[in-house]
Parts: C-alpha cells; structure tokens; sequence
C-alpha cells in the first residue's frame, strides 16, 4: 500500500521509456532487456545500484532496466501494462499489497503459486502482504517489504513515572498510560479518527472491518467483536487530549510529540525522524515496543502496509521476470533492503536481520501478527469516502456505538456491493 508515513529516499532517475509490453534479444545479439518498475521512496539509489550490477553479473546476457514511478497516478499506468495498452513495457512491477486486489479483478497477472511454494518460501510470509496478493488459493502478488505502527514513547517521561519496563498485554498498557497521565502530561496522544490503528484491535478481537458472504461483501462494524475494539480504542484514547474528530494528520502526531509532554504515540518506527528534527532536544531519548496484544504470548494486530511484486502476464521475459524477484526475495537482498531502509522483510523467518534497530525490531515483531484491509478491489472506494471515521468520532462523543456502527457497516456494504 502506499504509506504516506514511509520516508522517501533518493531514487533513480525513469530511463527513456521504451515501446511495448516485454522485450526479446537484441537482434544484433546483445543483452536481453527486463524491466523492472520500482516505486518513487522504496529503495536507496544505492541498493538500486547494487542490486542491479549483482543481478547483471550473476545472469550474463540480462540487461535490468530499472525505472521509478511515482505513486500518484501509478493504477492507471499498471493497469495499461496489464491490458496491453501501454508504451511503456515493464517484466515486474512492484504495487501496494493493497493494490493487488484490484489488479487481480482487471486481470493480466501472472499466476505465481508454484513459484511461491517451490523457491520463495511462502509459507513464512507475512499474511498482511500475502493475504492480499492471493485469491482462491492462487498467488499473484509476491511480498517484498513490510512496514507497520508500533508505540514510540518518551523515556525520560517513562522514567520519571518509574516505568521501568514497557508494557507485553493491554492490561498493562492501560495501566500504564494512566500513570504516565496526569496534570500537564498525556498518557497518550491518540486521534479520534486513527482507523488503521482502530483495525488492529478490531482484528484482536476476532472480528473484521467486512467480510465476503455469499460473493458479496459487507461491513462488518456492528459486530460484537468489532465494538470490542472500538470500546479498547475508546479507553485508550480517553488517556490524552487527542482530538475526538480529526485524525492522526490533524495536526500530525509527530509535532504534537515533539512539544515534550505527551509520553506515547502510535506510528511507524520513521516518525522518530520527524519528532527529533522539530525538537532536537529528544534526540536519544525515544523508544519503541510493539503494540501489545491481549496476552503477553504474541503481540497486538496491525495494519501492514508495503508492497508486493507482480508479473504481467504478457510479459516476453517471464522466465528472467521470475530471476528478478527470486533475487529481491533471497535473504541476502532482503537484508540488505530491510538494514538499508529500516523496513521489515517479507518472512518471518527474517525478522532477526533488524536486531540492533529499535525501530524495525519492534516493527517486526508486530508484523508477524500483520493484517491488511479487506480483499476487495473496491476497498479503495471506501476509503475514499472512510465511514470508519465518523463512526469513531460518534462512539468517542458518546452516541450509541451499534447505530453509529451499523450506519457505518451500510455504507461499507453499499460501496463494495454496488455497479461500477
């Protein structure tokens, strides 16, 4: 998905496009041209570099072509490829896990299930980005890299409440946050309208934003187990003066936690950069632990965002598009792509290349109980007209949270259910 809480970071310059959808040998009998499209801020110039002389050297003959898009305007332009309608070509494309679901309804993928089971070691996936890029069992959307919230908080604040030792269960959390507020100091500073972080409760307690009945989806709000995490959002943002009615932008979170005297805030690992460049002062003195869980055995669900790699089905290069993203899957490109940018590799098994980082240790441990949003291609849709937050800020304001929630579940239901 595209995260606007991801740092962006140098990229290559977009080569001079080239006519067609997937390229054979050079007549003249030169290099075999494979294009691959990597997103504006997902990758250093410098592991771009690297990984493309690597790429090159261990498979003579191959010419990577690596092109930056950017993200505003890039469904349409995949979309073209998929359909044959470009002018530009491109072998494998990397796309928001999120994003999948729509490519896979418009169609042009490359089924990539085999692959998965026999090279990549799908089994160890993170779910929140291999959920996503599969339908009915098959797999179109391979996971590259994963990002996600985690508590960042004030140590010298955690100190002087005598917290010697963050918190491994909600119930401890709680118990936490209301030492830390008080006259002055909030516990947390928490957004009415946080609704990914919203999803994660929801999510531990076993319930869903929508789900898929009968080839239809719903919103799935009103459920018991949905108002569950509401009432657990509801508690933990009464810990702080966070607005009822805005989200976490609203103003953004980071200047608020840079003004020194809120001890927690929700958000990826990255925003640590923003708090410390608007208050030096704290520089050294924030810390991160994963969001915790019901029990002290696993930590809390969170929403994964990042993104996955495709293969257009007309590519002429599969074969080679299927050694490009066996290369930026393998555990040494994956370590080197998770130190370089502070993200969360896509297995499990992984998550130990981040020790020594704070930030993304703490990420990884909340990936591994990563969710995504529903697997509608109409998700976007709903997003785009978010019942979810109005109905948070109803609940916060103390309206009755079964109305509030089932007015918000209709028009989930009317977006993802209706014609195009």
């Amino acid at each position: 998905m595209k995260m606007r809480f991801l740092a962006v970071c140098t990229a290559l310059a977009a080569a001079t496009a080239l006519t067609g959808c997937g390229r054979s040998g050079d007549p003249a009998g030169g290099s075999q041209k494979v294009t691959l499209w990597l997103m504006k801020g997902s990758a250093s110039e410098d592991f771009i570099g690297k990984f493309t002389t690597s790429f090159e050297r261990e498979h003579p003959g191959v010419d990577l072509d690596v092109r930056i898009q950017e993200w505003t305007g890039i469904g349409d332009k995949v979309n073209a490829v998929l359909q044959g309608r470009s002018e530009e070509g491109a072998d494998v494309i990397e796309v928001g896990n999120t994003q999948v679901a729509q490519y896979i309804e418009t169609g042009g993928l490359s089924e990539l299930t085999l692959e998965g089971l026999r090279e990549w070691g799908s089994k160890d996936w993170l779910r929140g980005l291999s959920d996503p890029g599969s339908v009915n069992g098959a797999q179109y959307g391979v996971p590259w890299y994963a990002a996600n919230r985690v508590v960042i908080y004030n140590k010298d604040l955690f100190a002087n409440a005598g917290i010697k030792t963050t918190p491994k269960t909600r119930a401890e959390w709680i118990q936490t946050t209301q030492k830390l507020d008080k006259a002055g100091q909030q516990g947390i500073y928490l957004a009415g309208q946080n609704w990914y972080v919203l999803a994660g409760f929801i999510w531990d307690e076993g319930g869903e934003l929508a789900i898929e009945t009968g080839g239809r989806w719903v919103g799935s709000l009103d459920d018991e187990k949905a108002l569950a995490g509401m009432e657990f959002y509801k508690q933990l943002q009464g810990l702080g003066n966070g607005p009822k009615d805005a989200d976490e932008e609203t103003p953004p979170q980071s200047e608020v936690f840079a003004g020194g005297q809120v001890a927690q805030i929700i958000a990826p690992p990255g925003q640590a950069d923003a708090i410390e460049a608007a208050n030096p002062a704290l520089k050294g003195k924030l810390g991160y632990f994963p969001i915790p869980g019901k029990t002290s055995d696993k930590a809390g669900a969170v929403f994964t965002g990042g993104s996955d790699l495709i293969i257009p089905e007309r590519t002429r290069q599969r074969k080679e598009a299927v050694a490009v993203i066996t290369a930026l899957v393998s555990e040494k490109w994956q370590t080197e792509l998770a130190r370089t940018m502070s993200y969360v590799p896509n297995k499990t098994t992984l998550a130990h290349v981040v020790e020594g980082n704070d930030g993304a240790a703490s990420m990884a441990v909340g990936a591994a109980m990563g969710r995504a949003t529903p697997k509608s291609a109409r998700w976007a849709e709903v997003e785009a007209k978010n019942p979810i937050k109005p109905f948070m800020t109803a609940v916060l304001t103390g309206r009755d949270p079964k109305q509030a929630a089932r007015a918000a579940s209709d028009t989930i239901s009317k977006v993802l259910s209706s014609d195009r």
